[in-house]
């Protein structure tokens, strides 16, 4: 037999008298490199391979290990095995289903006669930190169709029956952990259980097989696993640091929203919600004459015939909420403005010297969401979008993603939200259109980020029923990943309503639709916002600029005067003229989260000054009035993060957002 060569990353190669297993290449670099093996990148797959996977004659692999960031899909899947089988070490006669990797963790679905506790979780815990402490070797096993479906027929584990039929393959993978406990799994896996070094059973909660309600309810439990403790400690704080800036909860302290249960999933914004709301709303206004767009206003009821012609008929339709007005003529209330929008594009006749047209649209838009996907204000029936659209030519989409990109960058370093990721959104399995437009405008979008050297992954099957996508990851402070900006290029919905422009050569075209929004609804940002911030609101976004509080009442007409100018200044502003000790009111002031907290007593309405108290706890005494309006419109206009009077303590800061 020739020699089997296998390419490293650093172009070497390793040579064998057979076809050798991942594993076996790590073993013939070094015992510490084995030690460690976790899988392998093979050529251009994108998925982790099993350790034990045999490659083939000039196969390039990059070997996985705990210090690569994605050896975490390797342990965590191997975790959710070990927790089943802690499970079923404890209770025999618990079933098992399926354990997928999901973000930050993992979950396993349990047919349990029991209903899990928290102190079957702990329990959980300790039996997985056990079979770990044993280091039970994982083998893999190929097994035929048949033999499987007997033996977990014999087992009574219906549920992997089921797969194994539905899988509709001759051979399927069994992975066994020690000597007598298994799984049907793909991989891939750990060499032993010992690899497995940290983890946390977190919480549980009722599921539906194959989340459908009309199948068995299990019983799931959730979990995280890291490649080390310190790792998973900060997980952990995260966590909970995660409770305390629940937008829900957060939003009721502040007073920003509440839901009423004859209106479900749709938020009443409060006063001071609906500063917070229109602030932004007018951020985004002002940077619209910046790059380019010009504001529309749109319907709420469209005939269904617009739908139809859109496409959202055939592929939304599930999400729409229907009327018939007119002698039964049935309307939709609207869920996207993209349609409305083409209306507007084909009124009028358009020239390639007005390309790119861009339009935005605050309209109100209605979703139906199932009851049991509400949450709070990030999944809401009821919305508004910073949704805009640009009807351009082909050669204009790279110019148009990039001034996209420009004011995304704009918008987010503004309000503190410079880490993102990008991911490119391809089609989805319910579409319109053909593979070749497909195939145009997935290779559009990649080729346009490649342009910009934004690095960025596929998202397979993520992209809108008409186009594939740009969605832009938000980072926020406690490194948890929200998905709020998107780019959507769309050949289907132009053709669908005949749109067209004459071109330079005095023919009709059509034009390639852009549907961008850099905050995504409203609503949803909002609450994803709070969190991020912890509802520390820049002073320029802030329903309560500044409180003044007077000691006695011998400074009430001071009070009223400090608060008349700011007010004349276009600052919020009011006086808590409450006869509270000054104290309480401070204290108040700070779970309110105002920026400005000003104390008046005898010295400062003498004087006529302030003293200034900020959020931080920090101080400023006998401060000129003209000096602290200044400070103050500054903050404002320059839409400062934190007041510029913060003085930043580098040897122990915390951080702001």
């Amino acid at each position: 037999m020739s020699k089997i060569s296998i390419r490293l990353p650093d172009q070497s190669v390793k040579e064998f008298d057979h076809n050798p297993t991942v594993l076996e290449v790590a073993e013939s670099i070094g015992p510490g490199l084995a030690k460690n093996t976790l899988g392998a990148r093979v050529n251009d797959d994108k998925d982790i391979k099993d350790l034990r996977t045999v490659l083939n004659d000039n196969d390039q692999i990059q070997i996985i290990t705990p210090k690569d960031e994605d050896s975490l899909e390797v342990i965590r899947h191997s975790a959710a095995h070990l927790m089943a089988q802690a499970v079923q070490e404890i209770w025999p006669d618990v079933k098992v289903t399926i354990g997928p990797v999901i973000d930050n963790g993992f979950f396993y679905d349990f047919d349990s006669p029991r209903a899990f506790t928290p102190e079957d979780l702990e329990k959980v815990e300790s039996k997985m930190k056990e079979i770990a402490k044993r280091k039970d070797e994982v083998t893999r096993e190929i097994w035929p169709k048949e033999k499987a479906i007997e033996t977990f027929k014999k087992m009574g584990e219906r549920f992997k029956v089921e797969i194994i039929e539905d899988l509709g393959e001759d051979e399927v993978g069994i992975y066994k952990q020690g000597e007598h406990w298994f799984d049907l799994c793909r991989g891939p896996h750990v060499q032993n259980m010992g690899q497995i070094k940290s983890f946390k059973v977190l919480s549980t909660a009722g599921a539906y097989w194959r989340g459908d309600s009309n199948n068995p309810q299990l019983q799931r439990i959730y979990a995280t696993a890291f490649n080390d403790k310190k790792e998973l400690k900060q997980y952990l704080h995260n966590l909970e640091e995660a409770k305390k800036r629940d937008h829900r909860k957060v939003g009721k302290e502040l007073g920003l929203f509440m839901f009423h249960e004859w209106t479900p999933g749709s938020p009443f914004f409060t006063p001071k919600g609906t500063v917070v709301y229109n602030q932004l709303t007018q951020y985004i206004r002002e940077l619209y004459n910046k790059y380019g767009y010009q504001e529309v206003i749109t319907p709420q009821i469209f005939d269904v015939e617009l739908y139809k012609t859109s496409g959202h008929w055939d592929n939304f339709s599930e999400n729409m909420y229907f009327t018939e007005v007119d002698e039964k003529r049935v309307s939709a209330v609207k869920p996207m403005n993209c349609p409305g929008h083409c209306l507007m594009f084909a009124s009028e006749r358009h020239s390639y010297r007005e390309l790119p047209y861009r339009i935005a649209d605050f309209g109100r838009l209605h979703r139906f969401e199932t009851s049991g996907s509400l949450h709070g204000i990030t999944r809401v029936r009821s919305m508004a979008q910073d949704d805009a659209h640009i009807f351009c030519t082909e050669e204009q989409m790279q110019s148009e993603i990039e001034s996209f990109m420009s004011m995304l960058k704009e918008i987010y370093n503004t309000l503190g939200m410079p880490n993102f990721k990008v991911r490119l959104a391809t089609r989805p399995e319910k579409r319109m259109g053909s593979d070749e437009v497909w195939d145009r405008a997935e290779k559009s979008l990649a080729k346009a980020l490649d342009v910009m050297n934004l690095p960025f992954e596929i998202a397979e099957g993520d992209g809108a029923f008409y186009g594939p996508k740009i969605e832009i990851h938000f980072v926020d402070a406690i490194k948890r990943s929200w998905q709020l900006g998107t780019m959507q290029v769309d050949f289907n919905m132009p053709k669908n309503f005949g749109l067209k422009y004459i071109g330079e050569d005095n023919s009709e075209h059509t034009p390639v639709m852009l549907h961008r929004a850099v905050l995504g609804t409203l609503e949803r940002f909002i609450g994803i916002y709070i969190e991020h911030c912890a509802g520390r609101f820049p002073t320029w976004l802030h329903p309560d600029q500044v409180v003044v509080m007077n000691v006695t009442d011998n400074q009430a007409d001071y009070c009223d005067e400090l608060v008349a100018e700011l007010k004349k200044r276009n600052i919020r502003a009011h006086f808590d003229a409450r006869s509270e000790k000054l104290g309480y009111k401070i204290r108040e002031a700070q779970l309110m989260k105002i920026p400005y907290m000003i104390t008046i007593g005898d010295k400062e309405k003498e004087a006529k000054t302030v003293s200034i108290r900020l959020r931080n706890g920090q101080t400023v005494q006998n401060m000129s009035q003209e000096e602290f309006f200044d400070i103050l419109e500054k903050d404002i206009n320059d839409f400062n993060l934190e007041s510029p009077l913060i003085v930043q303590d580098e040897s122990n800061q915390e951080e702001n957002y």
